[in-house]
């Protein structure tokens, strides 16, 4: 009796099994539901977000900075910013060329890239402003040179020369403007420059310590227009001049785009590849003065405007 009992049990078991299997196989063939556009909608969705948040984190936007729908579709227009290729001669004949250097590194770290800075002294076997350079954190060349000068002012003006001679050789594109060390800046004022197509002229404010005096010089405007140049004495407000004359124009008192240096075509210059006794600072002075359709005053909109300061202070 208990086996047929437990036969019967198997055979029941086998049917039951049977049955389970010919349901299900006939229910595979059966249609489903359609998905909901909701559905649809929020499966879309899931992976653009993840898409999102993984750029997001590869590329985190600067600190302040908000980006929304707008400027993403204006990034195709944006037009990138002009390289700013600021020429420094330095000398350690100066016992203030650390700190003046620091000061000016300071504020040229504030200024939005792209920034080179070109540094240049005499060879020596002291190491301080290419440590200095190194932990600054813009970018820079560090150029050196061999030859001895008694006279400060031809010094300086050589070192110009082999600035712009490396500049001319690697072709660098950019608006060049010659920082002193006693320079000072609002930093405006690189704005500005970038916006300069071949030549650019500013006033420029020169202050002494030991005199109770500003005097400006530089261009006289109608808006961007140089129609003349002023000298102006703060302390004597009756003492002031305009005149139509070309004054030597200071060094730190204009810009220009370096393309100037190795297009002569375009400039009428002979290249310097050709002719190595031309003095390029010399060319770009006489370029500036002459060149009047191309000479802007910065700012464009009030070129009275004093953004660079030259504050002498004795060692």
């Amino acid at each position: 009796m208990g086996s047929k009992k437990r036969v019967q049990l198997w055979k029941k078991a086998i049917i039951h099994f049977m049955l389970c299997f010919v349901m299900g196989f006939f229910s595979g063939f059966a249609p489903t539901a359609k998905p909901s556009m909701s559905d649809f909608s929020h499966q879309t969705k899931l992976p653009q977000r993840l898409n999102t948040s993984l750029l997001g984190a590869g590329n985190p936007a600067p600190a302040g900075t908000k980006t929304t729908s707008k400027d993403e579709e204006k990034q195709g227009d944006l037009i990138p910013r002009r390289l700013v290729i600021i020429v420094t001669p330095t000398s350690k004949k100066d016992r203030r060329q650390g700190v003046l250097l620091w000061r000016l590194a300071n504020t040229l770290r504030l200024v939005p890239q792209p920034l080179l800075w070109v540094v240049v002294e005499q060879q020596s076997e002291s190491h301080q402003v290419s440590e200095m350079l190194r932990k600054t954190g813009i970018m820079y060349r560090h150029l050196v040179f061999k030859d001895n000068f008694t006279d400060t002012k031809a010094e300086m003006d050589h070192q110009r020369n082999i600035a712009l001679n490396h500049i001319e050789h690697h072709r660098l594109c950019g608006i060049v403007h010659f920082a002193g060390l006693s320079n000072v800046y609002d930093l405006s004022f690189f704005d500005h420059i970038r916006a300069i197509e071949a030549f650019g002229t500013w006033p420029m404010a020169f202050l002494s310590a030991n005199r109770k005096k500003v005097i400006i010089e530089g261009p006289v405007c109608n808006s961007s227009e140089v129609m003349g140049w002023h000298f102006k004495n703060l302390s004597n407000l009756t003492d002031k001049s305009m005149t139509t004359t070309k004054p030597a124009i200071h060094v730190s008192s204009f810009a220009f785009n370096s393309s100037i240096l190795w297009d002569p075509e375009r400039w009428g210059r002979i290249s310097s590849a050709q002719d190595t006794s031309q003095d390029s600072l010399k060319f770009v002075k006489k370029e500036v003065l002459e060149e009047e359709t191309q000479l802007k005053g910065i700012p464009s909109e009030d070129c009275s405007k004093v953004l660079l300061w030259n504050l002498q202070i004795s060692a």
